[in-house]
């Protein structure tokens, strides 16, 4: 049996398995302490870093990746109520301002343009028609003046009849009583007398009425006279009313045939052949591609020194970072987003929690970079404004 170990041999083995822990445990310490100072380094660095370039140009710049693509887009309506006869165009193609896109049955259009042309024809005619009556009734007036002359004659002849009459009658009434005259020869020119006097009122009566038809006949010209004073055949009311009804008939008639507003892209047709569409709805849009704009929802705090004018960088994320657009600040919309809402925010019970509001900021783009890189209505996008011209 070997003897036992001693305790101070034991100790002995032992010390260096405790130096070599020791020293194992002091590496350790050393290399955590200097990777916690290339960390403090590192943080510093990236502090000072950060801090430079917020100085230099990140207090310059403000940036929202709640950023939309939106356009004006047209909406195509009939301006009557029709049937569909043809439709020219689909979802997703490319159309020209003019360009034809759908087509309207036109019959009811092309018989009220006929019957406006009839009106109008008719018009014309009554103002030919009008003038020519002037001639005749300064014509009429012209022979009641002569009748008037021919009554005045007649009074003058009856009057000179009543009076020999009357003078006969008196001669023979004084030669009477001696008996010179007979009962018949006296009777004779009593009645001689009393059919001059009827003569004589007769004719007095014959220039009232004539005077009375020369009135009549010029009140008659003066009224057609009124109708056509100052007016030619094309600036008569009458015409130019029917004129009006006869371009509205053919706007009518125009408007069967529907055209594109603008340039752009058809999207949601909602229109087929032989359906009967309204006056009114919808039935197609246009989306203008070249035109579109980006809508940037900043946080209110972002926007004390933005003013309309700034430059702005615009990336979409269709395209990635490797296209930029460049546009400038358009404007600032009158409200947030929650203002407009159709049910404003309420709160009447006093738990109250601040939100931080955002305000849309329309961002104007480049035709030019458009035309190279299309957007469309509704991809996101990133915007940078640079605040350094304020």
């Amino acid at each position: 049996m070997a003897d036992a170990a001693s305790p101070i041999e034991r100790a002995d083995e032992a010390a260096p398995d405790q130096d070599l822990a020791a020293a194992a445990k002091a590496e350790r310490l050393a290399k955590r302490r200097l990777w916690l100072t290339r960390l403090g380094v590192a943080v510093l660095v990236g502090a000072l870093l950060w801090t430079a370039w917020y100085l230099l140009v990140g207090r310059d710049h403000v940036s929202t990746d709640n950023a939309y693509v939106n356009a004006e887009v047209a909406l195509v309506t009939p301006l009557l109520s029709a049937q569909v006869i043809a439709v020219e165009v689909s979802d997703t193609q490319q159309v020209k301002r003019g360009q034809v896109l759908a087509r309207l049955d036109d019959t009811n259009a092309r018989i009220a343009v006929a019957q406006a042309q009839a009106d109008l024809a008719e018009a014309r005619r009554r103002f030919r028609q009008t003038t020519a009556s002037s001639s005749a009734l300064s014509a009429q007036v012209d022979a009641r003046a002569a009748d008037i002359a021919q009554s005045q004659a007649r009074l003058v002849s009856a009057q000179a009849d009543f009076d020999k009459a009357r003078i006969d009658l008196q001669r023979r009434e004084k030669l009477a009583p001696d008996g010179a005259v007979s009962g018949d020869e006296l009777t004779s020119a009593r009645k001689s007398y009393a059919a001059a006097r009827a003569a004589l009122d007769l004719a007095a009566a014959g220039i009232k009425q004539a005077q009375a038809t020369r009135s009549v006949a010029t009140g008659e010209l003066a009224a057609n006279d009124a109708l056509v004073s100052g007016s030619t055949i094309e600036t008569d009311p009458a015409v130019l009313g029917a004129k009006a009804r006869l371009e509205s008939a053919q706007l009518d008639l125009a408007r069967a045939v529907i055209r594109a507003p603008i340039d752009g892209i058809v999207a949601r047709r909602q229109v087929q052949v032989g359906q009967r569409v309204t006056q009114g709805a919808p039935i197609m849009t246009i989306v203008p591609v070249g035109r579109v704009y980006v809508d940037a929802n900043f946080k209110e705090r972002q926007l004390r020194r933005v003013r309309p004018g700034m430059p702005a960088r615009v990336t979409a994320d269709i395209y990635g970072g490797d296209v930029v657009y460049h546009g400038r600040v358009a404007g600032l919309a009158g409200g947030t987003g929650a203002a407009f809402a159709l049910i404003p925010a309420q709160n009447a019970t006093g738990n109250w929690i601040k939100v931080v509001q955002r305000l849309p900021v329309r961002i104007a783009l480049d035709p030019k970079e458009l035309a190279r890189h299309p957007l469309r209505v509704g991809l996101s996008a990133e915007v940078d404004i640079d605040l350094s011209d304020d």
